[in-house]
């Protein structure tokens, strides 16, 4: 099942539940994606009862959330976070959980909509919990399809799992797709800014800082994202997403360098039109638009003044400065485990870079170097949640015994 095939299946029950107050899971609430949700769901508080809130290590922020928008449960991944917690929630009612079984436990809590957006290999395991619920899940984490895409959507067609994509090129090409017939369509094209660094030379990459990689020029992201966008892994992990959305081949998936971050995707068909979807950078809009799904809600955006704007410009990527791209084409190319080993590897190197370990040219290098040196590891194909994870792992230790050959001087 593909999330195409899930459109074409709305029926009355769906709508009328849609408008009658939803209960509601935030997974990674402390994270951009999470308080961006929380924004909006503030903005209409009697529409929504929050069952979840879950963060990572910020235990203020997040019992400060829980408190503001009366969640039942609030839980942080971090176990060392767990009394904190308690203490800055005693006396609420709210409910205390902390680590990796009451992270899986938050997302499993019967819900009407489920925001997954846990960064990260480390939300596979409760993005799975929440689409087995079999209700509506908005999908923020795109490592869930690039680690496990296949076990993941199979999960999704079995438990009758509306799965709405959140990245904003993934939204925009369901709303440019919907209704289509999978047969009509030719390419599905994602945009990317280019990053801080579009017109930079390898030169001048090499001596990248992590506060300059972390200097979006349109959008306010998260850490890993924001470096990722820099070296455009975040668009090759995309094309993995949407092979795996939408049952595309890697034939039918490209990229435009986009500067400007107005449309988010372009889709083809084989009678020669284009559909694209345009909006301001804001992640809220393509949040709103899973929230309120299937139908549309206000959302506090800027407005798109195309007048204003001018002109929007288009770029093939240059894949000899940003190899990341073309590293992630090939793990998409050739199966098996090969975009599980990356996504680890980049994790790795990502982690790596804000350490100060590698540089930022070293990060693409030490993925396609830990590629090469897990072959093997690649080559096999998962049946199973636990052998992802177990290849997961693998693949860290690899990567980790690569970082000396990219190491700063």
């Amino acid at each position: 099942m593909t999330v195409l095939t899930q459109l074409r299946s709305l029926d009355a029950t769906t709508l009328a539940r849609s408008r009658r107050p939803r209960r509601i899971s935030v997974l990674g609430a402390t994270g951009s994606i999470g308080e961006s949700t929380l924004d909006l769901i503030g903005r209409n508080p009697s529409a929504y009862q929050v069952v979840a809130l879950t963060g990572g290590r910020n235990v203020a922020r997040l019992a400060g959330l829980a408190v503001k928008h009366r969640a039942e449960l609030a839980v942080i991944a971090d176990m060392a976070g767990y009394a904190e917690l308690c203490s800055a929630l005693a006396g609420t009612g709210i409910e205390v959980g902390a680590g990796r079984d009451a992270l899986v436990e938050a997302a499993s809590r019967p819900a009407d909509w489920v925001m997954a957006a846990i960064v990260g290999a480390a939300g596979l395991e409760p993005t799975l919990a929440a689409v087995r619920q079999g209700t509506t899940t908005a999908l923020a984490n795109k490592e869930c399809l690039v680690s496990a895409g296949a076990i993941f959507m199979a999960e999704v067609g079995r438990h009758k799992t509306m799965l709405l994509p959140v990245d904003s090129e993934h939204s925009a090409a369901l709303q440019a797709m919907a209704g289509a017939q999978a047969e009509a369509i030719e390419t599905v094209c994602l945009t990317a800014s280019g990053g801080p660094f579009r017109s930079w030379s390898l030169a001048e990459m090499a001596n990248v800082r992590p506060e300059q990689a972390l200097k979006h020029p349109n959008w306010s992201m998260g850490p890993k994202v924001t470096l990722d966008s820099a070296t455009l892994m975040n668009k090759g992990l995309e094309l993995i997403e949407a092979h795996h959305l939408f049952s595309l081949g890697p034939d039918q998936l490209d990229v435009l360098i986009h500067p400007q971050s107005i449309v988010h995707c372009l889709v083809s068909y084989r009678d020669g039109s284009v559909l694209a979807q345009l909006s301001c950078p804001d992640m809220r809009t393509p949040i709103a638009y899973s929230l309120a799904w299937p139908e549309r809600m206000h959302a506090p955006t800027e407005r798109l003044d195309l007048a204003k704007l001018g002109a929007l410009s288009f770029a093939a990527p240059d894949e000899a400065r940003f190899p990341a791209l073309r590293i992630a084409k090939a793990a998409l190319a050739a199966g098996g485990c090969a975009t599980t080993v990356l996504n680890a590897a980049n994790e790795v190197a990502v982690e790596a870079f804000f350490a100060g370990r590698i540089g930022f040219l070293g990060i693409a290098n030490l993925v396609e170097a830990t590629l090469e040196a897990a072959i093997t590891l690649s080559a096999a194909t998962p049946t199973s949640v636990e052998e992802v994870l177990a290849v997961d792992a693998e693949a860290r230790t690899r990567a980790a015994a690569q970082l000396g050959r990219f190491a700063i001087a």
